[in-house]
């Protein structure tokens, strides 16, 4: 099967590198790719967000099935183009990825369905966002309402910090003020065809910047697969699982497609385990990353056949995917003053040691070659990813292989999984 990647990042990275695990073994090419990822399949210089460049460049070249990563492409429509020309997509069209591109639209789906989440107001002035400020109390939850790549979101007792958030983001559209929910946070995949769904295994991600959930909210700094908690909480993974697919997913995708507005491609769903019982926090439409760097490598499914089933839409006749008893972990290293405004272009050094390390594989998140020298191009710069007999296995070999790696004023959390470990 030919194959197009669109994305540039460690969760593109991660999808290439559970697609060339396969026998046989798709032929892969990315657009645009990084430098880890050119190290492994062809990639293009064509703009992932320009609806007629990637169709166009699908056809001349016989592409079989479009994997769109990121979300700005989903927001832009490229699906939309690609399935208008024929083209087999794994991802939303444009009206659908609406569940990620406005989190206004995401609650009115939400209440629609009838799906379990948090009480928010929509706030188009600052005098709207003070008086929601005022009716939920502290801790503030101030959202972005439009993608903010991971930078949206404020959760805080300061109310100065949460009016100030409120009104950098007022600048670029509305705002969600909404009532805080405390628990446990989990991600969980689930495969669309716009009609049924499959779960894929869930996973715990860190947002914070520093350690002991500390510092800034990140587009993600680690994560950790599965949960082994779940069984206590629910039983069994899989009775969590059935539960979100009957009170979450399959009420959601089932309400879109009533809209006419079908969900193919991946539901993300962003949940808390509450005293009152699981909310949904948010969903987005494409994998998660981190967190899509531990699941794929415990996946033992071949990927590819279930992302084409769900363009197809015949996800329907499928058993649901199957994992290893491994488990995953992946500790992400950030660019000096990340998430603020990194300090980028700077060489990165060791990753050929770090990968002797057993059971270890590095997704690259923004890295290029400049005359030789690998250097940094963002604010998350790769993902160390290690697999293990236990977590504390598994932790040991991702701080073993990142403590071989270099870039100067980087930086990472040294907690991550460590609850489980």
């Amino acid at each position: 099967m030919k194959i197009l990647v669109l994305g540039s990042g460690a969760r593109e990275h991660a999808i290439i590198t559970a697609l060339l695990r396969e026998e046989p073994r798709p032929s892969v090419t990315c657009a645009p790719g990084n430098a880890g990822i050119a190290a492994e399949v062809a990639v293009v210089a064509l703009d992932p967000n320009d609806p007629v460049a990637v169709t166009d460049y699908a056809v001349l070249h016989s592409i079989e099935l479009v994997v769109i990563g990121p979300e700005a492409p989903l927001v832009a429509g490229v699906a939309d183009a690609l399935r208008a020309r024929g083209i087999a997509v794994f991802g939303p069209d444009r009206a659908a990825a609406a569940l990620e591109g406005s989190k206004t639209f995401a609650k009115r789906i939400m209440d629609a369905a009838g799906v379990p989440t948090g009480r928010a107001v929509r706030a188009g002035t600052l005098a709207e966002a003070e008086a929601a400020l005022d009716e939920f109390g502290a801790p503030y939850v101030v959202k972005a309402d439009g993608l903010a790549a991971g930078k949206g979101v404020l959760v805080t007792p300061d109310r100065p910090a949460a009016l100030a958030h409120a009104t950098y983001w007022l600048e670029h559209g509305s705002v969600l003020i909404e009532e805080f929910l405390d628990g446990q946070e989990i991600s969980l995949f689930l495969l669309s065809d716009g009609q049924n769904v499959l779960p894929l295994s869930p996973a715990q991600d860190y947002k914070r910047a520093l350690d002991h959930d500390a510092g800034p909210n990140t587009g993600g700094m680690g994560a950790y697969s599965p949960l082994p908690w779940l069984d206590e909480k629910f039983g069994s993974e899989n009775k969590f699982i059935d539960e979100i697919i009957e009170t979450v997913a399959l009420p959601t995708v089932r309400q879109l497609a009533a809209e006419g507005t079908p969900f193919v491609g991946l539901l993300y769903c962003g949940l808390i385990l509450t005293d009152a019982g699981i909310r949904v926090i948010e969903f987005n439409a494409r994998f998660g990353d981190p967190e899509t760097q531990v699941v794929l490598p415990r996946l033992v499914t071949p990927l590819s056949g279930l992302l084409l089933a769900a363009a197809t839409g015949t996800l329907g006749a499928l058993p649901r995917p199957e994992f290893s008893a491994e488990v995953a972990v992946t500790v992400v290293l950030a660019s000096e003053n990340y998430p603020d405004t990194p300090l980028i272009g700077r060489e990165i050094s060791g990753l050929t040691a770090a990968l002797t390390v057993d059971g270890v594989t590095i997704a690259h998140a923004a890295t290029r070659v400049v005359d030789g020298a690998l250097v940094s191009t963002g604010g998350r710069v790769l993902s160390v990813v290690a697999v293990g007999e236990s977590f504390a296995h598994a932790r040991a070999r991702a701080y073993e292989a990142m403590g071989h790696v270099s870039l100067a004023g980087a930086h990472f959390r040294t907690d991550i999984a460590a609850r489980v470990a």
